[in-house]
């Protein structure tokens, strides 16, 4: 019956091509404007069509696609095909007591094939489709029946809301800066950027790097360190200007912070992150009122990849908001993608029983499997052994959870052996993101941050996916950084992936200070700067006004601390008093 289901549709496809007749609008590229943003290239079908995707869609339960809205259309309703898409979904959060639950969770998710979003050791939220609840509760124990709350009411909203709506992105335009190039060192902040009033594509973002490294020269440099699985480039922004570094000289070298995003195509707000903490460097080098910002831009290089994944994320403005691996072919022709961030070499463990191909964190068939992991892995091996190049420090912008992570990822049996500067230095970047804005970011080893259940003696550990062949772990093992991190951003859920472009401008402001602090504290570590209060680094604690206390108070649930900050502060200094005892 299959065989002849399959001759069927491949007859009336031949059919329809055969009579198709072309329209004006058959060469049309697909928009990206946020009433049509899952539109792909339209092509001109004869008088099968209908039949042919009737059948289609009965066969595999595809819903069917609506007429396209008008594009001038402002209506607040969310649009029918984002209904069909993503209306019979729902996020669940379960909460998590005993090694069974666990252990049953994630097996019966691995059954379904489910988009496990994120866990902790406190709880897994996972995305399912409403029809399938009972079946997949039905396979849970008892205990876990009643141990689950819906996070979104309205997915398809939510994943609609992330589209920008401003006139400017409507319309692709790069970028307009408020400010031009030779009058902002005379306004006393420097300028912002529409840019960051909502996500943007590549078809901005592209444009936009070069902007900045046009109207930057002295200290902005534009490159690509290569092509992405689809041959897209892969961006890099290099900023800074190096005077300590003579060209030449075996005797110097280029000290260089790398900082990337977007290695998961969903993760929109870590792009913008990304972008955000360079704009923010770039624009306020040599501003009075930031004298540390061009202190460290004359001592270090920081390197910026916003896009490692660029395939991926396109594929997320034109068919799935929710996608997360790149777009590389794979054995199983339906099943396209490589978790890039499982791809590298180092710890890479593809063959741990979840090797297929249809998985979100598919790791593929060998290390470096993914083209974009190999071109990272290429470019800053070649820095380092052709380009006098020394990391002293790496990033990976992630979300969501709010945590900053440090190695290892691939095993909780082995310690860094630079722990306790690796520790302090985390629960530094933690507190910058928390006097910033008043959010807590936890810390903790990449690998304890994806464990959802482990017994008090830490000897079972059961995860909700694997962390094996990780960025982070590359570059502190393999290229010996000895500062690098993972860093989750907002927020605990109540969005998760699908962060409000209200909150793209405070995620970049928290991340920029946590940054700027990093800068300093590795100023005063090469002896380039005088430090001498090294609390004051990351931030000085100030007393919270009564707006301040007003907004913690009417946090969502899924956002407030369950403890208080300055008693994490204490227990955190306390912990690493006792490793240096040891």
């Amino acid at each position: 019956m299959a065989v002849f289901l399959r001759s069927v549709l491949f007859c009336l496809s031949l059919i329809s091509l055969a009579f198709s007749i072309p329209t004006a609008d058959s060469t049309q590229q697909s928009s990206l404007r946020p009433n049509d943003p899952y539109s792909v290239k339209e092509q001109a079908f004869g008088p099968f069509r209908k039949i042919r995707d009737s059948i289609i869609e009965r066969i595999w339960s595809i819903p069917s696609k609506p007429a396209s809205h008008s594009s001038t259309s402002t209506s607040p309703r969310t649009p029918d095909y984002f209904r069909a898409r993503y209306g019979n979904d729902v996020v669940l959060r379960f909460q998590l007591r005993t090694e069974d639950d666990a252990k049953a969770l994630i097996q019966a998710a691995d059954i379904l094939f489910l988009d496990i979003w994120e866990g902790t050791n406190q709880w897994v939220d996972i995305r399912v489709a409403k029809d399938i609840v009972p079946s997949f509760v039905g396979l849970l124990p008892a205990s876990l029946h009643n141990s689950y709350t819906p996070l979104m009411h309205d997915l398809a909203r939510a994943v609609y809301d992330t589209y920008p709506v401003s006139p400017s992105s409507e319309e692709n335009t790069p970028w307009s800066g408020p400010i031009t190039y030779h009058n902002w060192r005379a306004s006393p902040q420097p300028p912002q950027d529409i840019f960051f009033h909502d996500y943007q594509p590549l078809s901005v973002i592209y444009p936009w790097l070069r902007l900045i490294a046009s109207l930057f020269p002295t200290h902005a440099s534009l490159f690509t360190i290569g092509k992405s699985a689809e041959g897209r480039d892969i961006p890099a922004l290099r900023i800074g200007t190096q005077r300590d570094y003579t060209e030449g000289n075996d005797h110097t070298t280029r000290h260089t912070l790398v900082i990337s995003g977007g290695s998961h195509a969903r993760e929109w707000i870590s792009v913008s992150t990304a972008a955000y903490i360079a704009y923010s460097l770039v624009t306020r080098y040599g501003h009075p009122q930031f004298p540390h910002v061009t202190k460290l831009l004359d001592h270090f290089d920081l390197v910026f990849l916003p896009i490692v994944n660029p395939d991926g994320y396109e594929y997320t403005w034109t068919t799935d908001r929710l996608w997360r691996k790149n777009r590389q072919t794979t054995d199983i022709t339906f099943c396209p993608g490589v978790d890039i961030d499982r791809s590298f070499a180092f710890g890479w463990n593809g063959h741990d029983g979840r090797d297929n191909a249809c998985s979100d964190d598919y790791a593929g068939t060998d290390p470096l499997a993914a083209p974009e992991a190999r071109v990272l892995t290429e470019w800053a091996r070649n820095e380092t052994q052709n380009n006098n190049v020394t990391f002293d420090a790496y990033i990976d912008l992630h979300s969501y959870s709010q945590e900053v992570l440090y190695p290892y990822s691939y095993t909780c049996d082995v310690e860094p052996p630079n722990l306790e500067d690796l520790e302090e230095v985390a629960m530094g970047l933690a507190k910058s993101f928390r006097l910033t804005n008043g959010h807590y970011y936890g810390v903790e080893s990449a690998c304890e941050g994806s464990i959802t259940f482990q017994d008090q003696n830490k000897n079972i550990r059961i995860q909700t996916d694997s962390q094996g062949g990780s960025a982070l772990d590359f570059f502190y093992h393999d290229l010996d950084v000895k500062f690098a991190y993972q860093i989750k951003l907002r927020d605990t859920g109540t969005y998760g992936f699908l962060l409000p472009r209200s909150q793209i401008v405070p995620t970049g402001e928290e991340a920029y200070e946590a940054v700027v602090g990093l800068g300093r504290w590795l100023l005063g570590n090469h002896g380039i700067e005088s430090i001498h209060d090294r609390e004051s680094l990351w931030g000085v604690e100030t007393s919270p006004t009564l707006a301040q206390k007003t907004k913690v108070a009417q946090k969502s649930p899924a956002e407030s601390p369950e403890f208080d900050d300055d008693e994490f502060d204490d227990q955190a200094a306390f912990e690493l008093r006792r490793r240096r005892r040891r």
